[in-house]
């Protein structure tokens, strides 16, 4: 990976790897974890949604080289990489960086948040894939970046918190600036040619780190089994 660009080739992946592709030029991204053997894990919505949005990470309605893949009620599916991707180029989210490196990386793609070993992830992911529990699919509070983050790093910002609007990813910044969408979709050569471009790019991911989970005082470690009593503590939270 560049200074720039967290693109990565097909060979480079490992069991474990955060990965995303962006989507409408630079609007949103969608993201999953790779569990090997061409295979992604991620978070979408239920199949029987009445819920459509242009800017909601969403697969096909059938993954050939697993048929039964878009069938769960969870939102959490299993995939290849080719489904994944959709035809777009693959990138690799990037863990513990620096305030510095942050900075620099003008079009997002990491955390200061430090990543948990390759078997922990493997086995968050995989433990929502078979038993859900991850909640329902929301692009503003619980979208497939957080459930990624959440994979890696096992830190959650609950309901009720003063980051809890944005989730865990802050993907929403992303999806609700209109301005800062075209800018992303810039060339990157264009960025550093134009002072006004570079520093609005920069200033949004200045406030982008500022809610990152790995620097805001609202997240915390939640083994991936209490996550189903949690998540039931939140939706009657939300009832009262």
């Amino acid at each position: 990976m560049g200074l720039i660009s967290h693109r990565v080739k097909r060979s480079d992946l490992k069991i474990g790897d955060h990965i995303y592709t962006w989507r409408n030029l630079f609007i949103y991204t969608h993201h999953g974890i790779y569990v090997g053997d061409n295979k992604v894990v991620h978070f979408t919505l239920d199949q029987g949604s009445s819920f459509s949005s242009s800017s909601v990470s969403t697969v096909p309605i059938a993954c050939l080289n697993f048929p039964d893949s878009c069938c769960s009620t969870s939102g959490v599916i299993i995939s290849c990489l080719n489904c994944f991707l959709q035809n777009g180029s693959l990138h690799r989210f990037e863990y513990g960086v620096s305030f510095l490196a942050y900075s620099a990386k003008i079009r997002g793609g990491c955390t200061a948040a430090k990543s948990d070993s390759m078997d922990v992830v493997f086995y968050r992911a995989m433990y929502l894939l078979w038993n859900g529990l991850f909640g329902d699919y929301d692009l503003f509070s619980n979208n497939c970046e957080d459930f990624a983050l959440y994979c890696k790093t096992g830190l959650l910002v609950l309901a009720g918190t003063d980051s809890s609007s944005g989730g865990s990813s802050g993907q929403v910044m992303s999806a609700v600036a209109g301005p800062t969408s075209v800018i992303l979709s810039l060339p990157l050569r264009i960025f550093f040619s134009n002072p006004i471009v570079l520093t609005a790019a920069t200033t949004f991911y200045l406030s982008r780190y500022v809610c990152d989970i790995g620097v805001c005082d609202d997240a915390i470690k939640v083994k991936v089994e209490d996550l189903a009593s949690i998540r039931g503590n939140q939706t009657s939270a939300r009832r009262l």
